[in-house]
């Protein structure tokens, strides 16, 4: 096909990224991964497979996650010039996931002639099984799975009520070996994939949430626009006023006031010792904000909680969210459960310390885990699901099953990522939204902050690098999916069902 197949593949693997936002040019991904698993198909060795899988996934990935890189503009212990190198190292660990998924279908798969449909449903089960595993191995990083691409044609990402994403991802490479079978004269799947498809896609004309009940309470997102070098420990002052100053003010009806992770960092709670207090006390503090509170609003408050040991000394913290009545009163918090590796907490220290590595999260204390998925319990607005910023990435992780809150909260801080990873950000959380049937509340200091619809559609936003704000009724919930009941083992069913197919496929050719 090419003399080159090994950059071809590097090629196609870039390309493959223009689906994702902010370039949502997803025709041409399925175009690439067609392409790129011909070249996998007629590899003439598993070496030679397993290369162009691995190439393939290095020019994926360096591109889509290009924005990791910024992150270390912030960051004083280290050079930025590092973090060109962490893109692409970051690359070199994720490429080994398109490489296995590659290698088995492959292995398994594969015959001497074009590639069938049989070596395109193993392909598509292989890829649902190792996307699933890069979401959860070592704590998992499940950015951009493929079926995200989907959110332009957003009937078809809609799928992911019923599948989820990692299962909606293998649908896509489903689609994508239609086109492969169209380019190789295989009728059969093209005649299926694409029809189905097209319909899927012009469901979202009848699948829509309903609007809010007459009375619903008002949410307020809250977008400063303050980026991550204006929020040093001497911009309290600045930063709490531009915050004031977005908030609004209560009336008659109860508002559910939201600010972004990362913008208040003096501490609202009691019982500190008092070297640990900078310029106000915690109760002056909520005083001040309850001060914009209507009687019956709510605001909620990303910050950080100390722990202390026995001495009245450090000993952790926790990446919280406060709730915050009228009356200054505390009324919950929720602390992060699933952290960030590197960013909040830095794994194995003792070898990576020596090393000259550090955390990106300013601060010398690692951040402690809470418990979660959790709610918070507020009064006039029931149960709100709490996902701190990179918690919302994880499919089938953020609702407590036991009990289903009435809308998820999930304050961020995406000012450390460029300019693709807010809107990447924030077509995850527009899945989530999907797959849950819940609506959804994101704040972030410098955008992309939305409140998004139970189905996924994006009802008001505030842009990138834009202060200001947005209120409206609170979004509807939608009956529980069939995603919200079963989770991911909808992808292992959907995986299965693949290679069911794939197998009886087989034997009818024989």
């Amino acid at each position: 096909m090419t003399r080159y197949p090994a950059l071809a593949c590097l090629v196609l693997g870039a390309i493959a990224a223009t689906g994702f936002a902010p370039l949502d040019l997803w025709p041409l991904t399925l175009v690439a991964f067609a392409v790129w698993m011909k070249l996998v198909h007629d590899a003439p060795t598993l070496r030679s497979v397993l290369w162009r899988g691995w190439v393939f996934g290095v020019g994926h990935f360096t591109v889509n996650n290009n924005w990791f890189q910024h992150a270390f503009d912030f960051q004083d212990a280290m050079p930025p010039v590092l973090g060109y190198f962490a893109a692409v190292g970051l690359a070199l660990y994720l490429a080994l996931f398109p490489m296995l998924a590659g290698g088995v279908a492959w292995r398994i798969a594969r015959r001497p002639a074009a590639p069938d449909a049989t070596f395109v449903m193993v392909f598509a089960a292989t890829w649902i099984a190792t996307e699933w595993l890069r979401a959860t191995l070592f704590t998992g990083y499940a950015w951009d799975p493929l079926g995200v691409v989907w959110l332009p044609a957003i009937g078809v990402a809609r799928l992911s009520a019923w599948i989820g994403t990692y299962a909606l991802s293998g649908v896509t490479v489903l689609a994508a070996g239609a086109l492969l079978m169209l380019s190789v004269r295989r009728w059969t799947l093209s005649a299926i994939a694409i029809p189905a498809l097209s319909i899927a896609a012009l469901s979202a004309l009848w699948t829509n949430a309903p609007p809010p009940a007459p009375g619903t309470p008002l949410v307020r997102v809250v977008q400063p626009d303050i980026g991550q070098e204006d929020r040093s420990e001497t911009d309290g002052e600045r930063v709490l006023s531009a915050l004031e100053k977005l908030s609004g003010r209560g009336g008659a009806i109860p508002r559910l006031v939201v600010w972004p992770e990362g913008v208040v960092r003096d501490y609202v709670e009691d019982g500190y010792p008092f070297y640990a207090y900078g310029w106000s006390s915690p109760l002056y503090l909520r005083r001040r904000m309850a001060r914009l509170l209507g009687p019956e609003d709510i605001l909620l408050i990303g910050g950080t909680a100390l722990e202390f040991d026995a001495k009245d000394q450090i000993s952790g913290a926790a990446n919280s969210v406060f709730a915050l009545d009228a009356q200054a009163r505390l009324r919950g918090r929720y602390d992060k459960a699933h952290l960030v590796p590197y960013g909040e907490y830095l794994p194995m220290p003792w070898l990576l310390k020596p090393l000259g590595l550090a955390r990106l999260v300013p601060g010398d204390i690692d951040f402690t885990s809470g418990k979660g998925p959790a709610n918070l319990t507020l009064p006039g607005f029931g149960s709100i699901g709490m996902q701190i910023c990179y918690e919302i990435i994880f499919s089938g992780e953020v609702v407590d099953r036991a009990h289903r809150p009435r809308i998820l909260f999930n304050p961020s801080n995406d000012a450390w990522f460029g300019k693709w990873g807010p809107p990447q950000h924030l077509a995850q959380a527009r899945m989530r939204a999907i797959e849950e049937g819940l609506p959804i509340l994101r704040a972030t200091p410098t955008g992309i902050s939305a409140i998004i619809a139970a189905d996924g559609r994006l009802v008001a936003t505030v842009p990138h690098e834009t202060a200001g704000a947005i209120e409206q009724p609170m979004p509807s919930a939608m009956p529980p999916t069939l995603f919200s009941r079963v989770g991911n083992a909808m992808a292992a069913i959907v995986a299965a069902l693949m290679l069911v197919t794939a197998v009886a496929l087989r034997r009818r050719q024989r």
